[in-house]
């Protein structure tokens, strides 16, 4: 899966900016500012990653079912895990 990590911990600016940040999503690498918050290309990570990360208490997992992300909260972090080609394939 494809991460993007949204450097905030305001839940309410994290949805104010979803949506912008879907769109337009960083490359690999890249940390773009999106309404003052930074937004970074993380890479791709291991299914198995999701699984460990959704098993800590101080995680908080959301799921949008129709586009099959992943959106994990933890710190001052909200990771949006998005399907790779492959995987929607699948």
């Amino acid at each position: 899966m494809k991460c993007i990590s949204v450097y905030t911990n305001n839940f309410e600016l994290f949805s104010d900016i979803y949506e912008q940040v879907l769109e337009a999503p960083p490359q690999e690498n890249e940390d773009i500012v999106v309404e003052g918050v930074t937004v970074s290309g993380s890479g791709d990570v291991p299914l198995q990653y999701i699984d460990r990360m959704r098993a800590k208490p101080e995680v908080v997992v959301m799921r949008e079912k129709e586009r099959n992300i992943m959106i994990l909260q933890h710190g001052n972090v909200f990771e949006i895990c998005l399907p790779s080609e492959e995987e929607e394939a699948v």
